[in-house]
């Protein structure tokens, strides 16, 4: 799933500093022809913006938004107490041509959901035990895993939770590891929905359409 991410950037800074809430800005999520998801009406917690992704012909076609404590980059063998959320929404588009005619855009699916969610997760994770100068290299490494588990939904490696979404029980795919935990499913409103977190159980958790983006606005 080829894609590129507008200026909300996601990526932690130097040193582990989240780029400041005040960057990031709704327009891009104004762009999506489909809906946004994120926790339902149970979560109380902060709500943040994130980042979304385009395709090839700039189309949006994913993006996320934060729940809980805005995370740093963390080390697995630091005592860190962050707890959060990070819901992802991805158009659920066939193959198709690009706006130019010029090539076929890549299908979106649920993989596509857990692939974004993988790969999220990983973004805030540091292995203790790593030189600063191996982690993109570390980065590289666990990316090709998390494309490769995506890929095989119906493997081991996930069992099946059932999360309510829009107050229907909705099955998803679900695998824990020691960063955290990653899920991915399908909503009836068009979209795929992938999550992951660290310190918030997923179990419990529910989805439901964001009625209101702009309101998510920094």
């Amino acid at each position: 799933m080829e894609t590129t991410s507008q200026a909300v950037a996601q990526a932690p800074a130097e040193g582990g500093q989240q780029v400041p809430s005040a960057r990031r800005t709704v327009d891009g999520y104004l762009l999506a022809p489909f809906p946004w998801y994120g926790l339902d009406e149970a979560f109380t917690g902060p709500r943040w913006l994130m980042q979304v992704g385009t395709a090839a012909d700039g189309a949006v076609e994913h993006g996320s938004i934060g729940h809980g404590d805005e995370p740093s980059v963390r080390n697995e063998a630091s005592e860190d107490k962050e707890k959060f959320a990070v819901v992802v929404t991805v158009a659920a588009n066939p193959s198709r041509r690009s706006a130019d005619g010029t090539g076929l855009l890549e299908a979106t699916s649920v993989s596509s959901a857990a692939w974004l969610a993988g790969v999220g997760l990983l973004s805030f994770t540091w292995p203790g035990s790593m030189d600063h100068s191996l982690r993109d290299d570390w980065l590289d490494q666990q990316t090709e895993t998390a494309w490769a588990l995506a890929d095989d939904l119906d493997g081991s490696d996930w069992s099946t939770l059932s999360l309510p979404v829009d107050g229907v029980p909705t099955s998803f795919h679900y695998r824990e590891s020691e960063f955290g935990w990653v899920l991915a499913g399908s909503t009836p409103e068009g979209v795929h929905v992938g999550a992951y977190g660290r310190g918030m159980s997923a179990y419990g958790l529910g989805f439901a359409m964001i009625k209101d983006i702009s309101a998510y606005d920094a």
